[in-house]
């Protein structure tokens, strides 16, 4: 997972390949399937923001709310901003 996770982020900086948010998504999705909390993270960012990825905020929330149960602090902050705002209340259904 964790390498899943670094060819991720580099296909999503452009660090020694080129840039390629939709590739750099798969990555992720990879490694957040296998419990890594950063990809999990990574993927929530990605959907929230629509990038490399059609935007879904329900589905952010989703990894975010994994990534943060493991203990990820930046998840467990951008989870709180999105039910602050009130973005989540399809995903709490």
């Amino acid at each position: 997972a964790q390498a899943q996770f670094n060819l991720g982020l580099m296909l999503e900086q452009g660090r020694g390949v080129k840039k390629n948010e939709k590739e750099a998504v798969e990555w992720y999705r990879k490694a957040a399937e296998q419990g890594d909390a950063q990809a999990q993270l990574k993927l929530g960012v990605m959907l929230r923001e629509g990038r490399g990825v059609e935007k879904n905020e329900k589905e952010a929330v989703e990894w975010y709310r994994k990534a943060a149960e493991q203990g990820h602090g930046q998840a467990q902050f951008n989870l709180g901003l999105i039910l602050r705002a009130g973005i989540a209340r399809g995903a709490e259904e």
